[in-house]
Order: C-alpha cells, then structure tokens, then sequence
C-alpha cells in the first residue's frame, strides 16, 4: 500500500463533484505537483505556456508523490511533471504503469544522495558506510535529516540504512522545507549533519554541501525525470500533451531558476525564463500551434 492514504482525501477534494477529469470542464488541465523544488520550477512553466500560449485553464493539486501516481492512474488527475525514472519510483511505475502514458522525459541526469556539510572532514566521513564509526554516529546522533516520508528518495535511504547495517539511525521525515531548516541550523552551529536530498536542488547554489559516497549503490544512479500523463490525455488535450512531449530543460538552467526563486518566486522566474529563451519555447510549442 501507499503511505499516507489520508492524503487520498486532498485528491478527492481536488475533484469533487465529478467521477473523474473527464466530468470536468475540457479546457482545465489538473496537473499534481509536490513542493519539491525541481518540480515547482517546471510546474511554474508548464503552467504559465499552458494558459498563455495554448488557452487552457490550469488547476495545480499538491498531494504526496504516491496519491499522484494513482490520481493520473484513476484518471482524477491528467497529468504529473515529476517521475523519477528508472529506479526512484520504479514501485510505483510498476503498480501503476498500464493506466499510466509515459509522455516523454522533461530532465536528465538527476541524482539522489546523502549530504554533509564541506566542513565535516573527508577523512572522518567521506561514504555512508563511515556513519558506522561510532565516533561519527555520535557527533550525528545517529540521525538521518529526509522529507517527505512518501518520497522516492526516503524509500531509497530505508533501503540503505538496511543495505548499510544502519540499525541505530533514526531517518527523519519531514518536508524539503524542514530538511533545509535542519541544515541551515546545523550550518549555523557548526554541528554535524546529513540530509537526504537530489540534484537538481537550489541548496547546492546557496550551502557548501557534498554527496556522501554510495557504493553500494543504495540510492542508485542518474536518472531522467519524466511527465506522466492519464489514458485519454493526449486525445482530450492534444497541443498540450504535443507540448509537454516536446517540453525538455537543461539541467543547469532548471537549477538556476530554483536558485534566483528563492529571493523572489517561482512564478516570477518561470515567466523570466520563458521570455529570455524565446527560441527554446518556440521549439516546446511547435507541435501544439
């Protein structure tokens, strides 16, 4: 089962009144979307060109990662701009995928891992298998900083407490929002600190922060984040499903609209970007026109 089936009741809400998107008006499009940085950087755009260029209405429905998968799967939801591929969610792509349409991937070589601040010594802790040492799981009070406990990411990092022997450590849930709390705090102090977090986030722009070695590969390797859309999606919205399938962003550009977010919104840069990159925009669209 998915974690947090309470959270179920956000989608219900989001669609009440009717037995499915189908019920609703054509012209609005629910896209699920978590508050995940990465994700409400093309969230923001995928938005903005939606109603602007291409006419439609756009309806955002934040939940947990698990209940989008199964709201564009029960056809409550059309579409979700943010499904690690191959490894992250491969559970739920597994589940779910005959009443999934993998519409395309938005983003490549993304990355999970474990952080530590740059002033805890490489020579002390330089892979997860170091957090064994007792001198380190003190000084860490033998705890793991994660977020969202439905996340991909925290799936990963309980596979590797298991995978490391980790018995000891406490992995934290919490949001992305608590997870830079903690490590600003940490930061601030001086104290010892690891967090689960990816690539691309804005915190690796603003922290001095460095991956943890993962040889045991726990936490995988690259991956492509990919737009999911419900069966039907590309018939009852056709430009919008030609433009999402065409919808590809360099990784160091989403990385630097997270960045210059966080001093102002992510709705203020996503307009920005689009209109200083009015040749790549032409190319997401040219199929949708």
């Amino acid at each position: 089962m998915f974690k947090h089936a309470i959270g179920a009741a956000m989608i219900v809400s989001a669609v009440a009144g009717a037995t499915g998107v189908q019920a609703a008006d054509q012209k609005t499009i629910k896209i699920g979307w978590t508050a995940w940085s990465d994700a409400e950087a093309v969230t923001n755009i995928a938005k903005q060109l939606l109603e602007q260029r291409l006419g439609y209405k756009v309806e955002l429905v934040m939940t947990d990662i698990g209940l989008q998968y199964q709201g564009v799967a029960k056809k409550q939801l059309d579409v979700m701009l943010m499904a690690w591929l191959p490894n992250t969610h491969k559970a739920y792509w597994d589940k779910l995928n005959g009443d999934l349409v993998d519409l395309g991937i938005l983003y490549d070589n993304a990355k999970l891992g474990w952080a530590v601040p740059d002033y805890v010594p490489a020579s002390e802790l330089s892979s997860i298998s170091d957090l064994n040492k007792p001198e380190v799981a003190k000084k860490l009070k033998s705890q793991v900083q994660g977020i969202d406990p439905g996340a991909g990411l925290m799936r990963a990092s309980e596979q590797a407490l298991k995978d490391y022997s980790l018995a000891g450590y406490d992995l934290r849930t919490g949001s992305d929002a608590a997870m830079i709390v903690a490590l600003d705090r940490a930061m601030a102090r001086k104290d010892w600190i690891v967090v689960t977090t990816w690539n691309p986030h804005w915190m690796f722009s603003k922290y001095k922060v460095r991956y943890l070695e993962d040889p045991k590969k726990s936490l995988g390797g690259a991956e492509a984040i990919h737009a999911i859309g419900r069966k039907g999606f590309d018939q009852d919205f056709p430009k919008a499903a030609a433009f999402i399938k065409n919808f590809k962003i360099p990784l160091s550009d989403l990385e630097g609209i997270m960045a210059k977010a966080k001093e102002s919104s992510y709705e203020k840069e996503a307009a920005a970007y689009i209109a200083s990159h009015p040749e790549m925009v032409a190319a997401w669209l040219k199929d949708a026109q």
